[in-house]
């Protein structure tokens, strides 16, 4: 069914990676560590946001007096995040289609974590052999919504935007497929892949 596109671009946590448990268990630590309460429907409706900006959104909606900088906040979050990686994180479904049109058609990862990580989790996964690009929200100047991962990866694949398929579990992610022209495929409809985030 997606033959007549010319390339595949793939959102990272929730939809080619199974890795929720990983960040729901690496937010939990990090906010009962500092002192912010933990509400799963406000995390769960914030997936895709970067960590510094999921952070001031839950100290301005709770009105927290925390001491710690942000950066402060986010490293502790992403070093529980590689100290526990291993434990959590798997290939979703969607790696059968991922190997059905490997050497036929370029793919590549657009993700709202950080281009380390990704690289990291996408190389445990065993999913590195199949990408042709991996695009972290380091490498762009705003993160989705906004469409310029999805951009930078149809640049780096060679391809026009109106030629990709962009396959995403959060709102937001499908938000800047469409914004950046392409085909947004809801991973929780058309293939029944869930994000077990703060569910």
């Amino acid at each position: 069914m997606y033959d007549h596109f010319d390339a595949l671009i793939f959102d990272m946590d929730g939809t080619l990676v199974d890795s929720g448990q990983l960040h729901e268990y690496a937010w939990t630590t990090m906010l009962d560590k500092y002192g912010i309460p933990v509400d799963r429907p406000l995390m769960r409706s914030l997936a895709g946001v970067p960590t510094k900006t999921t952070i001031e959104t839950l100290i301005k909606t709770f009105d927290c007096r925390v001491q710690a900088s942000l950066q402060e906040m986010n490293d502790f979050k992403e070093s529980v995040v590689h100290a526990h990686m291993h434990q959590f994180v798997k290939p979703t479904a969607l790696i059968d289609l991922v190997k059905a049109f490997h050497g036929k058609k370029p793919m590549a990862i657009g993700t709202g974590a950080s281009s380390v990580e990704a690289n990291i989790i996408v190389k445990l996964c065993g999913l590195d052999i199949y990408m042709n690009a991996i695009v972290g929200a380091d490498q762009v100047q705003r993160p989705k919504p906004a469409p310029d991962i999805f951009l930078r990866c149809a640049e780096l694949l060679q391809v026009d935007a109106a030629n990709c398929v962009v396959f995403e579990d959060s709102s937001l992610g499908l938000q800047a497929a469409r914004s950046a022209g392409m085909e947004a495929v809801d991973v929780l409809v058309t293939h029944q892949i869930v994000n077990e985030y703060f569910l």
